[in-house]
């Protein structure tokens, strides 16, 4: 039996999922988390097989969720499960230590056979994920954020929902030295001034959900 969680701040996406999973004999919905913070709890808690992860939510997103399952090596595998319109698809999204990619408008079978695939160790990418990369590939032009690392985009997205550096480094085990570095670290990497500018280029490429987040100053 595969044992799921299903994280998403949406709880008619959390609905759906679960009824989708449920009807199949070898899958099963253990829990449901409405934030990325509830939902390490769980992980650590459960031990489930499967967590689908919505990158985009209120507090700790879910990129900073898969990255501290993939740190701690829990034995969780994270599908994320994103909106992929124009904007490039990050490769920092991939190396963040999912092992499935699905966006929000994917079939009940592809959820299911997402789900299948992931829970025996094998990668699997949403068509629209896979063409995203595959475009940026031949004409070379990647995100920007692809060249930020893991703790710079943690970093990034904390900036974003308007977080001071002191609380940053509380959450992250830093002292606000250090987070002020990474902040000019980040800044300079993506060649942008301000906050303001850095939620701009997040949204552009899908890293920012405005409905959600609160950009600070």
């Amino acid at each position: 039996m595969i044992k799921t969680i299903i994280i998403d701040d949406h709880e008619l996406v959390r609905t759906g999922f679960k009824l989708i999973l449920d009807k199949e004999r070898d899958i099963t919905v253990v829990a449901e988390a409405g934030t990325a913070e509830e939902g390490l709890r769980l992980i650590r808690s459960l031990e489930p097989d499967i967590a689908l992860v919505d990158v985009h939510m209120p507090g700790m997103s879910g990129i900073e969720l898969t990255e501290r399952v993939a740190r701690a090596k829990l034995n969780t595998n994270i599908i994320v499960v994103t909106v992929v319109d124009d904007a490039r698809f990050p490769k920092r999204l991939l190396d963040a230590g999912a092992l499935g990619y699905l966006t929000k408008g994917c079939s009940a079978e592809e959820l299911l056979g997402a789900v299948r695939h992931v829970a025996y160790g094998r990668r699997y990418l949403a068509p629209a994920v896979a063409q995203q990369l595959a475009l940026a590939t031949l004409d070379g032009e990647g995100s920007p954020f692809d060249s930020l690392s893991s703790r710079e985009l943690e970093v990034a997205m904390m900036l974003v929902r308007g977080k001071p550096l002191t609380t940053i480094g509380e959450q992250l085990n830093l002292s606000p030295k250090t987070v002020s570095t990474y902040k000019q670290r980040l800044m300079e990497k993506l060649q942008i001034d301000h906050v303001v500018g850095l939620a701009h280029l997040m949204t552009v490429h899908g890293l920012l959900d405005t409905h959600n987040n609160q950009v600070g100053g």
